[in-house]
This record gives structure tokens, C-alpha cells and sequence, in this order.
């Protein structure tokens, strides 16, 4: 039987078009798909599109109190959001990381908005030269801890997903059906 350095050593000769029939006789052999992973990492890109639609959609008066003391409000889940998803997206791609002025929970809606836009623009287009040869890497994540790049993408889909549902709660408190709710056109 082979090790597994000797398998990966035999991998490694083989052209694309020989992974690509090994991945496909490996995933009739073990019923199993590699599918998966790059759903997992495709979700930023679909979120991307619904997160800015949300936020367009409160209210344009004066942002309400947090609902509960344990909750963030939701300008300042907003402020948050902006530089906490331009790390993960500079790193799943390996693009350098854009300086941006840090939103402030106090800043008008207006400039909270423009600075979201802005920082999901610049992940759309980061995870656009996202080179999924590359997924597998070693980088620097948070706090000098090592992983995979893909795992920044995963950090970016969770964080994304995490904002999407406190604006979806912000919205709903308002009277205002966010956009994953609303009936398809």
C-alpha cells in the first residue's frame, strides 16, 4: 500500500485532465462530491447582493435603540461590518487589503451606507480573482493564527450571514420584510 507522501507525489506529475478523471472516478468510487466546498465558498458572492439591498431598506429617520441591551445596534453592527470583511476577502484572494476610514456607529446613515458599499464592492471584486488552485495555502488569519485561505472565505461567508440576520431582525422590528423574505418577481 502507498503512503499518503507517495500518492501526493503521484498527484502531483498528473496533468488537469487526469485530476479531473481521478476526482471523478474518486467521487463515483466513495459516493461522496467536492461540490460542496465551493458552494460553501461561492455563498459571499450571493451575499453580496442581498446585505446592501437590506440596508438600503431602513428607514430614512434616525436609527432606533437597540432592542434589547444584549443586542448591537444596527449602525453599529454596520461600522463593524466594514473593516471586518475586507481582511477575509483580501486574503481569500490574495489581494492587498484596501485602507479605509473606520466607520463610526454615531456616523449618519448616509456615510454608514457609502462605506458598506464601498466595502462590499471591493469583496465582490476581491473574491472575483479568488483562485480556488490557491484555497488550500497556508496564510495568516486572525491574531498571527495560521490556516487555510479557504478558511477566509468560510470567516467572510459567516460574518456576512451573521450582519445579513441582524439586519434582517433590525428591518423586521421596523415593518419592513427583508429582502431574502420578500416574494420573487
Amino acid at each position: 500500500m502507498a503512503t499518503k507522501e507517495e500518492i501526493l507525489d503521484s498527484i502531483a506529475t498528473m496533468t488537469v485532465l487526469e485530476l479531473s478523471e481521478l476526482l471523478k472516478e474518486f467521487e463515483e468510487k466513495f459516493g461522496v462530491t467536492a461540490a460542496a466546498p465551493v458552494a460553501a465558498v461561492a455563498a459571499p458572492a450571493t451575499a453580496a447582493g442581498l446585505i446592501p439591498s437590506g440596508e438600503l431598506n431602513v428607514p430614512n429617520m434616525p436609527f432606533l435603540p437597540v432592542p434589547l441591551p444584549q443586542q448591537v445596534s444596527f449602525p453599529g453592527d454596520l461600522a463593524a461590518l466594514m473593516p471586518a470583511g475586507l481582511m477575509p476577502a483580501a486574503k481569500a484572494a490574495a489581494v492587498p487589503e484596501p485602507k479605509v476610514e473606520e466607520a463610526k456607529e454615531t456616523d449618519a446613515k448616509d456615510k454608514l451606507l457609502a462605506a458598506a458599499t464601498a466595502s462590499y464592492d471591493f469583496c465582490g471584486e476581491a473574491l472575483g480573482k479568488m483562485d480556488d488552485s490557491k484555497l488550500g495555502d497556508t496564510i495568516e488569519l486572525f491574531g498571527g493564527r495560521q490556516g487555510p485561505r479557504a478558511m477566509a472565505a468560510l470567516i467572510l461567508a459567516s460574518g456576512w450571514a451573521d450582519h445579513y440576520s441582524t439586519a434582517a431582525m433590525y428591518l423586521r422590528l421596523n415593518g419592513i420584510l427583508p429582502p431574502s423574505a420578500q416574494p420573487k418577481k
